[in-house]
């Protein structure tokens, strides 16, 4: 066991770490920022979490970096083949499918599709029906078995938990969730239909991927890791206005307030989720100013 921890720690920081000089490769304005972007992509709580926890988030990152190369050089269906990875963790497809789907992109669902059904069709084969039928059955059940997949609920960051922790009514929690959820998918539907540039479109998915998310632990945050990277790259091409130094703080809150995710067990409030709702909002916003730029990185 031991040696195959080791080997999948070691895995896990190399993916992280291509990912984020993948990332940083395509951000041109952060490109004399080297020494700063390695420092904080070391400094990244939620990849830290990921290696105390020893979980699988460095493969949903990987499949959402692939996705936003795959988008950038306009192959959908290669995006949606790297999406439908995420068959793995389905929560974390669930704003992806709900955005394609909207905006009817054929060919990112049907790699999507595609992609889950070979990874579900060669699991059966390999297994056997009883594991694939369980799964299933786990999903179909997770409303019931949430107390036990979330022992830790202030270490969680999403809309529902944030409802959950705030709100001790379950029926009024529910419908806070549901409500917000709507919002934060009309938001994200409307950056995505706009003429804002790939890097703050995909950046408003993978928030709203973890707003919408029904069970999202603090490690799956390292998927926002692209996100940090392309609004980043933005604010720096930006004149140092209100808008800008709005975003940078609340890119610096978005970054920092996983830290601070214990203090919920006596505040009840999570303080990550507003903030990242604001950075959806913000980019949403800007669809109505004059910083909107062409649909190209």
């Amino acid at each position: 066991y031991a040696c195959a921890l080791i080997f999948w720690l070691t895995l896990s920081s190399l993916i992280y770490g291509l990912c984020c000089y993948a990332l940083w490769r395509a951000c041109p304005n952060l490109r004399q920022q080297r020494m700063i972007v390695v420092i904080l992509a070391l400094a990244f709580p939620a990849f830290w979490h990921l290696i105390a926890w020893g979980q699988t988030s460095a493969l949903a990152l990987a499949c959402f970096t692939a996705a936003f190369f795959a988008l950038r050089e306009r192959r959908e269906f290669f995006a949606g083949l790297a999406l439908g990875c995420l068959i793995f963790k389905p929560q974390l497809a669930l704003a992806s499918a709900l955005v394609f789907v909207v905006t009817v992109n054929w060919k990112v669902i049907a790699g999507a599709l595609f992609s889950a059904a070979v990874q579900l069709t060669a699991a059966r084969l390999y297994y056997g029906p009883g594991p694939l039928r369980d799964w299933i059955h786990t999903l179909l059940n997770v409303p019931s078995l949430l107390p036990l997949l979330e022992p830790r609920l202030y270490q969680t960051h999403s809309l529902r938990t944030f409802w959950t922790m705030l709100i001790p009514w379950p029926t009024a929690s529910l419908a806070l969730y549901l409500t917000t959820a709507l919002l934060v998918s009309a938001l994200t539907v409307a950056c995505w239909r706009s003429r804002l540039s790939l890097p703050l479109r995909y950046s408003a998915l993978l928030l709203a991927t973890v707003l919408l998310a029904p069970h999202l632990t603090v490690y799956d945050l390292m998927i926002l890791a692209p996100a940090f990277l392309l609004l980043a790259d933005w604010i720096v091409s930006q004149p140092n206005d209100s808008t800008t130094r709005h975003f940078k703080l609340l890119l610096y809150l978005a970054f920092a307030l996983p830290l601070l995710g214990p203090l919920t067990r006596w505040t009840h409030f999570q303080l990550s989720v507003p903030v990242m709702s604001a950075l959806l909002y913000g980019i949403w916003n800007l669809r109505r100013k004059s910083v909107l730029v062409p649909n190209v990185l």
